[in-house]
């Protein structure tokens, strides 16, 4: 694959509906890298490394210095959203970020102005958009989203772009007959089909003009047949859904550990406070339904009771978010594991994490961003399950379970990069490191 990846030339455009707290972090954080006020920290790509090789021959590069990422510096930003706030506006809004620290970098983000949304207040009941796109149909929302898209490619002089969910949780949505096919899909944007959830349009306007698409959110979205048959004919990666941060992501770390030291597990209760625009919307038991079903599927599918019901067929897994104006950004979670380990003696594990959540988000959204465009560049169109390390429910092709142990996952996504570039696979097998000559003879 290494000869057909084509070079990450010219500028790249990553384009988000939703500039809220975890859109606007990113950027800050992104701008304040080039000017060198901070660290990428959290993020794959800018300081992660990748092995390759045999151990002895310490042949260990940055991610970034390895696979044709596009630098930070060819990256142009911009996006949606429901309130006219410029990047600066909303960043200072959202609190995440210190005010010196956007002060630093006040003109590169006041230069980022969001446009209107396409907005449908039934989908997230506890947000009023005054920014919004007034269009007769959904199918003409689509049109003036492909519109902003074009105009923004043009102006910026972007050689190629990326859109990545940042947006609110919708409600709960499950697939009906107009999300089928894409024939289905496109007569019910004509008709103004109300089941049609503003992220499956910016979804849909993105892959139509086959621009990579990851969703950072549970919605029901790129996940449907409709667009993923829609990104198989233009050739468009997708990937999703929901970013893994603050509980799941102890969860995808925890719960790996116990199964692999086959530990039985009996009950595990999660709670969590936050009071930024996320924690508002979930306060409507409707967009919750969908963050549950996200967060509830990762224990399972890592334990997997049904072939272990000895260790697991008794788990009880409750989840509950709570909206908490004072906490703001910074989330605070609650984990009560109750385990089981020889003979069944009983023992538990308590988790209070003080995490910050769009701080663990922004690096997830500039590595999807990355790692996309790559995927483009090389003719990976499709689902691309090898960034599930970055989702809480990933996507995967039809009658396969996801994988959610976050160190298979890594795995996975290091062993598609170097298949890309031509790399001996590593299976960490490491036999031959005491085999003598006479044996491998």
């Amino acid at each position: 694959m290494k000869q057909q990846i084509e070079q990450a030339q010219g500028k790249l455009g990553i384009l988000m509906p939703g500039l809220g707290a975890v859109a606007t972090t990113m950027i800050a954080g992104v701008e304040a890298v080039k000017k060198g006020l901070s660290q990428p920290i959290g993020s794959l790509t800018q300081t992660g490394n990748i092995r390759l090789g045999k151990r002895t021959e310490n042949r260990l590069p940055k991610i970034k210095d390895f696979v044709p990422l596009a630098n930070l510096n060819d990256i142009v930003f911009g996006g949606w959203d429901v309130y006219e706030d410029n990047v600066y506006e909303a960043a200072v809004k959202a609190g995440v970020l210190d005010t010196h620290l956007l002060k630093a970098i006040q003109p590169e983000l006041e230069a980022i102005v969001p446009m209107k949304a396409a907005f449908d207040k039934n989908f997230v009941k506890n947000l009023d958009g005054t920014h919004i796109k007034e269009q007769k149909s959904r199918y003409n929302l689509a049109l003036a989203v492909m519109e902003d898209i074009r105009l923004f490619k043009e102006k910026n002089n972007c050689s190629r772009i990326v859109m990545v969910w940042c947006g609110s949780t919708e409600i709960y949505n499950e697939p009906v007959d107009i999300h089928e096919s894409l024939e289905k899909f496109e007569q019910a944007l004509v008709d103004n089909d109300l089941r049609i959830a503003p992220s499956m349009i910016y979804a849909y306007a993105a892959l139509k003009l086959g621009i990579p698409f990851a969703n950072g959110a549970p919605n029901l979205t790129c996940d449907i047949p409709a667009l993923m048959e829609l990104a198989k004919e233009t050739k468009t990666p997708i990937g999703g859904k929901d970013f893994k941060t603050g509980q799941t992501l102890m969860k995808t770390i925890l719960a790996p550990g116990l199964q692999a030291r086959a530990l039985g597990v009996q009950g595990w209760f999660s709670t969590n406070i936050l009071g930024n625009r996320d924690g508002l919307v979930l306060d409507d038991p409707d967009n919750f339904r969908t963050k549950e079903v996200s967060k509830l599927g990762v224990l399972e599918d890592i334990l997997r009771p049904d072939l272990n019901p000895e260790l697991y067929g008794e788990l009880y897994h409750k989840i509950r978010i709570n909206y908490y104006p004072p906490r703001g950004d910074n989330k605070e979670s609650w984990d009560n594991i109750d385990i089981n380990g020889w003979l069944g003696y009983p023992m538990q594990i308590k988790i209070n994490f003080l995490c910050r959540d769009s701080i663990l988000a922004a690096p997830i959204v500039l590595d999807l961003a990355l790692f996309m465009d790559l995927a483009q560049r090389a003719g990976m169109s499709g689902i691309q399950e090898w960034l599930s390390f970055y989702f809480k429910s990933p996507q995967t092709a039809p009658g396969l379970r996801p994988e959610h142990d976050i160190f298979k996952q890594l795995i996975k996504l290091e062993n598609t990069l170097r298949h890309m570039m031509g790399e001996d696979l590593i299976t960490h097998l490491g036999l031959d490191y005491y085999e003598t000559p006479e044996e491998n003879a």
